[in-house]
C-alpha cells in the first residue's frame, strides 16, 4: 500500500485558497504515482484562525466533503482528508474525514482532546466518540487528531481490534517537535502497528508548525520523513506483513493480564 503525504503550508482564514492548493497537489503528485492512500493534514481548510473560526468553518461539510469524494473517484485514491472546521448547530468541531475511493465516507471523527495551550475549548467543541477501526482496501486503520497523540488510552483499543495503521494529521508546533518525534516512536513500538503522519509548515500569528511527517514502521524504525520549514509531499510502501511478524515474533498482545490492570 502506497501513501502519499501532503505536508502542506496553509493559507490561513481561505477555504478556496487551500482546496485549489490540494487539487493541484492530487494533478502533480497524486494522479500518476499509482499511490492508495493520500492524507492532509489538520484543519487544512482555514488553518488555525481560531477567533474567527466560526466565519471560515465549513457548515455540516457541505464543501469538504463533496469536494474529496470528488477527488477520490477523479483519481482512483483513498483519502484520509485531514480535518477541517465543521459547523454543526452552531457548534465548530475539528473533523477529520476518511474516503475511499469510490468516493463514500467510510469514517468520520470528531477530536476528543481540545488544546488548553490554545484555548480550542474556546472556539471548539470537543467530540464525545473515541476513534474506532475503518478499513481501506481490506486493511484495518485508526485516526487521530494531533493532540490526541499524547493520550495511550486512545490508540491501544485500536491495536487490540486489530488495526495494522494509525494516521495522524496534525498542525503540531515547532516549540514540540522532539515530542512530536519521540511519542509517535513510542505509539508505533508499543502497539506494533504503522504510524503514518501529516504535519503542516509554515506559520500563523504566535505559532510555528514543524513538519516532521513521518512514516514509522512497527518497529519504531523512520521509513520516510519530512523536512521542518519546506512544503513537500512524503511517500512511502506499507507492508502489512511487518505488522503480522512484529506482533508474532514479540506477542505482547497476548502477554496482557488486563484483569490486573487498574481502571
Amino acid at each position: 500500500m502506497k501513501v502519499a503525504i501532503y505536508q502542506m503550508e496553509l493559507v490561513p482564514g481561505n477555504p478556496a485558497a487551500n482546496q485549489q492548493k490540494v487539487q493541484d497537489w492530487f494533478e502533480k503528485e497524486v494522479k500518476n504515482n499509482n499511490t492508495d492512500v493520500a492524507v492532509l493534514p489538520e484543519m487544512w481548510t482555514t488553518s488555525y484562525t481560531l477567533e474567527e473560526i466560526h466565519l471560515y468553518a465549513d457548515d455540516s461539510g457541505q464543501i469538504t466533503i463533496p469536494f474529496l469524494q470528488k477527488l477520490a473517484q477523479r483519481y482512483n485514491v483513498n483519502i484520509v482528508g485531514g480535518s477541517f472546521a465543521n459547523k454543526v448547530n452552531e457548534r465548530v468541531y475539528n473533523t477529520a474525514i476518511v474516503i475511499n475511493r469510490s468516493g463514500e465516507t467510510v469514517y468520520q471523527y470528531n477530536k476528543v482532546h481540545l488544546v488548553p495551550m490554545l484555548d480550542e475549548h474556546k472556539f471548539l467543541t470537543a467530540g464525545d466518540k473515541v476513534p474506532e477501526v475503518f478499513e481501506l482496501d481490506g486493511v484495518k486503520m485508526g485516526l487521530i487528531i494531533c493532540y490526541d497523540l499524547r493520550f495511550p488510552e486512545l490508540i491501544r483499543p485500536l491495536a487490540l481490534e486489530d488495526a495494522e495503521m494509525l494516521f495522524i494529521v496534525a498542525e503540531w508546533p515547532m516549540a514540540r517537535i522532539n515530542h512530536w518525534k519521540n511519542i509517535q516512536i513510542t505509539r508505533a513500538i508499543e502497539n506494533q502497528m504503522y504510524v503514518v503522519s501529516c504535519n503542516c509548515v509554515g506559520s500563523y500569528t504566535f505559532e510555528t508548525f514543524s513538519g516532521s511527517s513521518m512514516v514509522i514502521n512497527p518497529w519504531g524504525d523512520i521509513v520516510a520523513e519530512g523536512g521542518n520549514t519546506q512544503e513537500e509531499t512524503v511517500t512511502a510502501s506499507i507492508e502489512a506483513e511487518d505488522v503480522k511478524e512484529a506482533r508474532r515474533k514479540v506477542p505482547i498482545f497476548e502477554s496482557r493480564v488486563p484483569h490486573l490492570y487498574k481502571k
